[in-house]
């Protein structure tokens, strides 16, 4: 690994000596610690409502925060200064480093979000005392493909997993596949759909709508989440009488990409700024917004109009539709979208979503994208009922919150009883 960790330090090397067990100081007070597990952004902004949850129910515990990724940690670092009582990076899954983490912090109970499975974390997780949750666990038929070509040793890491709260029923079941037993799973939904728009974010809407000059004079298009070569085929898409009827925002996925997206869009002939530059009198007159920085994304959702969800016009599976559906948005999306699949036939089920077909030519991305965005931008009404449906999706499906605590406070009270 360490040629990649070098060509690609600021990924994967952040917080290098924190990953080695070298963590500042952290004085016990005789509280009991909840360490909260998160890998990036994603993750993190989906923890928000398990956070407030966490330090209502459990306002006799300390909480501990991890990120992987120096984008999420830097996330963390803003929005839970208040709630955590330390953020930090989660250690490389070595016996040394993982037993330093766990001399430090004491944890009696540990959450992984999502499915991250650290043979190493876990086992020394419970030697030492802590009870080991997963929770809003997801397991994709990718993921499982993988883990299942090593069941015997995922099986014998997942004896040592306590509780392991799913997304869904199709999650659950890849588990107990893999040997986690049933008596210790529970199905609560995906946390994601508990997300509401906080003050901040609210203030952030504002500053952006001011900043930029958004209004429905010029509707925004949102182009979210996106990989390479998908700013191009959305670039294309709005060439011509098309391009001028509206305004775009570019979010990429990979802030190692800013630089590279910027470079394309100046072969182009739209003038553009960066979110992260300084305010100008270019930002209301820009065609295109560039938005190189990290958590902000859902602050510009109740700006948009349209929004396309990258990572699904290339075999990625897609990256989240949760957001804009919760900011009631007429979302479109490409045809990859298996790490989304059940909230995806959710939504095309009650006609909330915009799904391209797959395409026998690169070419034809651009042009269906064409497509659904002019059609979008004619009618109004057709974007409303799209937003609404989506929202309706997101409101039939909230609760994961309240359900993980109720699983959660009954698991750690019989643990500790």
């Amino acid at each position: 690994m360490s040629p990649l960790f070098l060509l690609r330090r600021e990924k994967y090397a952040a917080g290098f000596g924190q990953r080695l067990g070298n963590y500042p100081e952290f004085k016990h007070d005789g509280r009991p610690v909840i360490w909260l597990h998160c890998v990036s952004v994603g993750e993190t902004n989906a923890a928000r409502p398990l956070v407030d949850s966490l330090l209502e129910n459990f306002p006799d515990h300390r909480l501990v925060f991890s990120t992987t990724t120096k984008t999420g940690h830097e996330l963390a670092q803003k929005i839970f200064a208040e709630k955590a009582d330390a953020v930090i990076y989660f250690p490389f899954d070595f016996r040394f480093s993982v037993r330093r983490a766990m001399e430090r912090y004491k944890p009696s109970l540990v959450l992984l979000m999502e499915t991250e499975i650290w043979p190493r974390f876990i086992r020394e997780a419970k030697s030492s005392g802590a009870k080991v949750s997963i929770v809003n666990g997801r397991l994709s038929k990718n993921s499982f493909g993988r883990y299942s070509k090593i069941r015997s040793l995922i099986s014998r890491v997942l004896a040592d997993v306590d509780l392991a709260l799913m997304q869904g029923e199709a999650d659950a079941e890849r588990m107990f596949a893999l040997g986690m037993p049933e008596a210790k799973t529970r199905v609560t939904g995906n946390l994601k759909f508990d997300q509401p728009l906080s003050e901040i974010d609210a203030d952030l809407t504002d500053h952006f709508r001011s900043r930029f000059g958004i209004n429905s004079a010029k509707p925004l298009i949102i182009a979210a989440s996106t990989h390479e070569p998908e700013e191009q085929y959305v670039l294309e898409s709005l060439d011509g009488e098309l391009g001028h009827t509206c305004r775009l925002l570019l979010a990429p996925r990979h802030p190692e990409r800013f630089d590279e997206v910027e470079n394309l869009l100046r072969n182009t002939t739209y003038r553009f700024v960066r979110r992260r530059s300084e305010p100008s009198s270019d930002d209301i007159a820009a065609d295109i917004i560039l938005l190189d920085s990290i958590g902000e994304l859902r602050a510009v959702y109740p700006l948009a109009e349209i929004v396309f969800v990258g990572g699904s016009l290339i075999p990625h599976g897609g990256q989240s539709v949760i957001e804009p559906a919760v900011a009631g948005k007429a979302i479109v999306t490409g045809p990859y979208t298996a790490n989304f699949d059940s909230v995806l036939k959710d939504m095309v089920a009650s006609r909330a979503i915009i799904q391209t077909p797959p395409v026998e030519q690169e070419f034809q991305n651009s042009e269906r994208l064409f497509e659904e965005f002019d059609l979008l931008l004619r009618e109004p009404e057709r974007r409303k009922t799209l937003g609404e449906n989506a929202k309706a999706v997101m409101a039939a499906s909230r609760g994961a919150t309240l359900r993980s605590i109720e699983y959660l406070n009954e698991f750690y009270t019989i643990a500790d009883s």
